[in-house]
């Protein structure tokens, strides 16, 4: 019975053998290295060569599902060192001659028997995609004329990669050893007898899981959809499957990387409607990709697509719409600084299903900023929040019909009395002393309805400063126009008391007289603000305690009529 997980140090000559036929799964990232990673690693090779006479070099490890009795081996983690590796074979091969060459080529290819009809085989097979060029070029020696091709001309930026870091290596193996063939060929025994690789070797992909924590940086990181791909993708017809691995990695491309693990999380969420407890690959398997109906096509039409386009414009804030969009990416840019994206998997299932709905869009935005806006200042947990947001879920699928045709709209993402009425409280409440985060959202949200909609916000360069000081020094103006401790304490940390700032002062100025600190503390090197509350605040003649409690009142009228509560 095979071990579950075996690893053994193998010289390059016995990993390019009759023991091993790599395969790089669909899965995998394309090959990515670029003539910066090949440098260094021949670089190390040839000082090591020059330098050590007997020591060996270690070149990392490689992860692979590979079962004892069988050669064939998919490679989970080692793709860019074995064709790295592959590339530098190749390159050495085309400078020597005869047999020299030939036997070079024994660990780029295995050999075939002609009398047996049996054609040389790949040692090391790329993706579907870009094997074909990398059989012909490299492991078919054909090396001047990938070297004339037109980059421009190439498939993608695997074959680029293939192309430069084939010239490279070309062009350094050339400074180093010129004409003196023996130097090389040396140079390609010390490869093959003492470079060291580590395999680590796992019969199955469920046991594969357990080898992703230790796969090593040299190389590049697989994430959960990378597996999950792998599953979905085996299971779609030969005839149809390329093209569908295609427009998987069209949508990763246009996502980022991890912007399209993002997706798959929030598809999993729309589906769990809880809090992970496992892997992604696992939940998202479970709750997702084993659903009654689906099929890898529905998987990948219905939601991947849908889904990503969807996060392009949530997370871009690039809805497109002929009436609305304006207030659509406007309440995007607000939900995209809330301190969480709990919000995300509603909004993507609601795009993805009524986009063309321009108007419900518009409504839905607006009401699900106002949530996630109200859940971030009262500090609702997460336990909390998700909980609220599969209510909205949990409509969306009772009533798939919600919005058209006559049917109501989504009520789940108003605030109900309650909700209204704790969120009132905490806007009426201590804003200053919330988090920073918080609390700058509150008075930078409060600013866009005074501006109406009209300024645009740096949160790196924002302060928030109170008008009447925190310290009030006795004989000052302010303990002459506020001599109740109590009352200074109890407007102090209100919104009304709260000005932005788009630099920081020195603390001394904080504490000026109310003019002089107008005049030099809140106003910029043209004397005015960026901001609409802090040109209020200039344009008032004193601070006394009736004129921050009816800006109180007045302030709240425009939260109330901004959010609609």
């Amino acid at each position: 019975m095979s071990k579950m997980i075996t690893g053994a140090e193998y010289p390059l000559g016995k990993v390019f053998s009759d023991d091993f036929e790599y395969h790089i799964p669909q899965y995998q990232r394309p090959y990515a290295w670029t003539t910066e990673e090949t440098n260094v690693l021949f670089t190390d090779l040839r000082d090591f060569f020059v330098e050590e006479d007997e020591e060996n070099y270690f070149l990392g490890s490689t992860v692979l599902i590979k079962k004892d009795d069988e050669r064939r081996a998919e490679v989970i983690d080692g793709q860019q060192r074995l064709t790295t590796l592959t590339i530098l074979l190749a390159s050495i091969a085309n400078k020597l001659q005869g047999k020299r060459r030939d036997d070079c080529m024994t660990f780029i290819k295995a050999q075939g028997n002609a009398l047996l009809g049996i054609a040389d085989q790949p040692r090391l097979f790329l993706r579907d995609r870009d094997q074909p060029f990398f059989s012909k070029y490299i492991q078919g020696l054909e090396i001047d004329e990938l070297l004339e091709l037109d980059p421009a001309q190439l498939e993608d930026e695997a074959q680029i990669n293939i192309q430069e870091n084939c010239r490279s290596l070309v062009k350094d193996i050339g400074d180093e050893f010129g004409d003196d063939d023996d130097r090389l060929f040396s140079f390609a025994t010390f490869l093959l007898t003492r470079c060291y690789m580590v395999a680590v070797s796992t019969p199955s992909q469920s046991s594969a899981y357990r080898v992703f924590a230790v796969m090593n940086s040299r190389g590049l990181d697989l994430l959960p959809m990378d597996i999950i791909k792998a599953n979905v993708i085996a299971e779609i017809p030969e005839a149809k499957r390329t093209s569908y691995a295609e427009k998987w990695e069209e949508l990763e491309v246009q996502a980022g990387r991890s912007g399209f693990d993002d997706v798959f999380s929030c598809i999993r969420m729309v589906f769990a409607k809880k809090k992970a407890k496992k892997s992604l690959n696992e939940e998202f398997t479970e709750f997702v990709v084993k659903q009654d109906g689906m099929t890898p096509e529905i998987l990948i039409d219905d939601l991947l697509e849908p889904y990503t386009e969807a996060y392009l414009d949530v997370k871009g804030c690039a809805y497109s719409a002929t009436t609305g969009s304006e207030v659509v990416n406007d309440r995007l840019g607000w939900l995209n600084r809330i301190d969480n994206s709990d919000w995300v998997p509603v909004a993507l299932k609601f795009l993805a299903n009524r986009r063309s709905d321009s108007d419900y869009v518009q409504w839905f935005f607006i009401a699900l900023e106002r949530l996630a806006s109200f859940m971030h200042v009262t500090s609702k947990d997460i336990n909390q929040r998700i909980n609220r947001y599969v209510q909205i879920l949990d409509e969306m699928d009772e009533h798939p019909e919600h919005g058209t045709n006559g049917n109501p709209r989504l009520e789940s993402v108003l605030l109900t009395d309650e909700e209204r009425n704790q969120f009132l409280a905490a806007l009426n409440g201590d804003i200053y002393l919330k988090t920073p985060r918080k609390r700058n959202y509150v008075i930078l949200r409060l600013d866009s309805f005074v501006a109406d909609g009209a300024a645009t916000y740096d949160s790196r360069i924002l302060t928030i400063e109170h008008v009447l000081p925190q310290t009030v020094h006795d004989g000052s103006e302010w303990s002459v126009i506020w001599p109740d401790v109590e009352q200074r304490n109890a407007w102090l940390n209100k919104i009304a008391n709260l000005v932005p700032l788009t630099r920081y002062k020195n603390s001394e100025a904080q504490n000026f007289d109310f003019d002089k600190k107008k005049a030099k503390y809140f106003t910029g090197r043209k004397g005015t603000s960026s901001y609409a509350l802090t040109t209020q605040v200039l344009n008032e003649a004193k601070w006394t305690p009736e004129v921050v409690e009816q800006r109180q009142k007045d302030l709240m009228a425009v939260f109330v009529k901004g959010w609609g509560l």
